[in-house]
């Protein structure tokens, strides 16, 4: 070929004659495109074999290789170079998470959640590093490593550095003690930065914080208050074999305030609740302490007493001195005496009182409709009222048992219309054969629910309501009848003569205050006066007691209520009813374990 008038080899052409769209992509191409280009004059002058070029060119041909260049190409561009917008968003990520916690939207809340994920501060942090162009490690303490603890409760004794990252408003979520001379970790809460990042254990030995020795809880913190950022904890490593913990939901049946608890080892990590709250028990390795969160929350993990713990306390501690104020150890008084009586199913109430149920397990399941309802309140709190609207306003999704009954049949009455009538023998042998839910004799003749007839009407389709005896709760709380249980609370005592003075004049009065209401019509004044002061006082006599035993009631059946109705008005109150009854076909529910598996 001649160039410029002068003649060349063959490989030198090769070399220097280029086709004009290969001149123009040299002219705005890299380097890389022109060894793309020219991969094929290779063979043979390098010492490359076929296959080696053939694997090279494959390589290079590939989309990811070419789309790696273009970035790299874009990078090296000077009027294109990536500045931080600063170097301080570390602490705008604490400033912006601090706000979304403490407000009442729900997508601020979750927000605050996705903040608080380590790798999203870790990445901020690392951000923040390359920003102020700080590339190096931080220096490790060149103190000289301790020779292995002589005693029998390590398993492994290697020592290494671990790095944690601290958020100024959260705890590292550890507690540690003291064996012998060595500083122990005892427990990490779940949920906590150490937990979320992994490289602690239980057992693990604390000998150095950023490179201070440390024997003691109070020199760490000590120590820790005074870190910020990053924390580099020096850790002899005790190997143990964990047991997973399996995580699961429980109701408390009781209240619970940790400032109040002499044997929590650290009052400030334990979690407080009130009855009727949704627990998730996370790890239950401590046999006296759970660690927890509260269900719907954002709240940390912290200790509740376990099952057991309560147990004791409960057993051995005086009521007026609950949550061992005043004892340094729970269980040093023990007492051999035993109450030695016989069950029997009348006394029943007070064999429940002893029973003594602290957390429900329950799990969590969508929306359905109950098969019964329960109304459960003092007389005269207005339950019967409300169970009777209830039925009349939807007859065909509400319906009640019918009661059976020994009394004989009377002019005009229908069997199956308002009782059942069968005899008095019958009725008995069903008693006998526990059919009946509750029985009772009044004028000599037996009076009770079967069981039976609250399956028909659940076989029916309808919502069976009952306003039964609350000792018969334990046994209707079960898979087959599935009830949701409401306690009808008594108002204050002059609200709940307004509201009987209300009942009256709309047909709810009871068969003593119609005696007296007759006899003031019949008789003249002063006679009249003289009744109604009667009539007041025994009113008001049933009204203290009426409220006295709704208090009782309460205490004694709080665990098995799903709601507290407070009946300072009939109308509001129906209407709270009704809304709760229909919430339950929209919103999730917490049942009892037993009623899923």
């Amino acid at each position: 070929m001649v160039i410029c008038g002068s003649r060349h080899n063959e490989d030198d052409g090769r070399i220097l004659l280029k086709s004009t769209e290969q001149l123009n992509k040299e002219k705005q191409g890299t380097a890389f495109q022109h060894i793309r280009d020219n991969i094929e004059d290779l063979n043979g002058r390098v010492g490359a074999c076929d296959t080696d070029l053939i694997f090279l060119k494959g390589l290079m041909d590939s989309p990811v290789m070419s789309s790696l260049i273009k970035v790299q190409d874009r990078l090296e561009e000077s009027n294109g170079a990536i500045k931080p917008m600063g170097s301080n968003t570390s602490e705008l990520l604490l400033n912006v998470r601090s706000i979304c916690r403490h407000g009442d939207n729900k997508v601020a809340q979750e927000l605050a959640t996705v903040l608080e994920n380590p790798h999203i501060q870790a990445l901020l942090e690392a951000h923040d590093l390359v920003a102020i162009k700080q590339y190096q490690m931080p220096e490790m303490s060149d103190s000289p490593s301790p020779e292995p603890s002589p005693t029998g409760t390590l398993t492994g004794d290697a020592v290494r550095m671990v790095g944690i990252r601290k958020n100024d408003d959260e705890p590292l979520g550890i507690t540690v003690k003291n064996d012998e001379e060595n500083l122990v970790i005892a427990r990490i809460l779940a949920g906590g930065i150490i937990d979320r990042q992994g490289l602690l254990h239980v057992g693990d030995i604390i000998m150095e914080v950023n490179g201070v020795e440390v024997h003691s809880p109070e020199q760490l913190q000590k120590q820790l208050q005074r870190a910020s950022g990053s924390i580099n904890f020096k850790i002899m490593s005790a190997y143990q074999d964990s047991i997973p913990s399996s995580h699961f939901y429980v109701k408390t049946l009781y209240s619970y305030d940790p400032s109040k608890d002499s044997l929590l080892p650290c009052k400030e990590i334990g979690l407080s609740f009130k009855q009727g709250e949704i627990l998730q028990i996370l790890n239950q390795e401590d046999p006296n302490w759970w660690q927890a969160r509260k269900v719907g929350s954002l709240g940390l993990t912290g200790l509740v007493p376990s099952q057991e713990l309560e147990e004791r306390r409960r057993a051995f501690v005086r009521p007026e001195y609950d949550y061992a104020t005043k004892s340094t150890m729970c269980g040093t008084k023990i007492t051999k005496k035993k109450r030695k009586t016989m069950y029997h199913t009348k006394g029943n109430a007070e064999y429940d009182k002893a029973e003594l149920t602290l957390y429900e397990e329950v799990a969590r399941m969508p929306p359905f409709e109950r098969k019964s309802i329960i109304l459960i309140g003092a007389q005269g709190v207005g339950r019967r009222s409300l169970k009777n609207r209830l039925i009349s306003s939807d007859p065909s999704r509400f319906a009640f048992p019918l009661p059976h009954t020994s009394r004989p049949k009377r002019d005009g009455e229908q069997d199956g219309k308002s009782y059942f009538f069968v005899s008095r023998e019958a009725i008995e042998a069903d008693i006998a054969e526990n059919r009946y839910l509750e029985w009772g004799e009044y004028g000599g003749h037996i009076y009770g629910t079967k069981l039976d007839s609250i399956r028909a009407i659940i076989r029916s389709g309808k919502m069976c309501i009952m306003d039964c005896n609350p000792q018969s709760l334990k046994l209707l709380k079960t898979p087959e009848f599935m009830p949701y249980v409401i306690f009808v609370s008594a108002p204050h005592a002059e609200l709940l003569k307004q509201m009987h003075f209300y009942g009256r004049n709309h047909g709810y009065t009871s068969t003593r205050s119609l005696t007296f209401d007759r006899a003031m019509g019949r008789h003249g004044s002063r006679r009249a006066r003289t009744l109604e002061s009667l009539a007041s006082l025994y009113e008001d006599e049933d009204l203290k007691n009426t409220i006295e035993e709704s208090s009782r009631l309460q205490r004694a059946y709080e665990k098995y209520f799903d709601l507290t109705l407070v009946n300072n008005n009939f109308d509001k109150t129906y209407e709270q009813l009704r809304e709760a009854i229909d919430a339950l076909n929209t919103s999730y529910q917490w049942v009892p374990v037993s009623w899923v598996y």
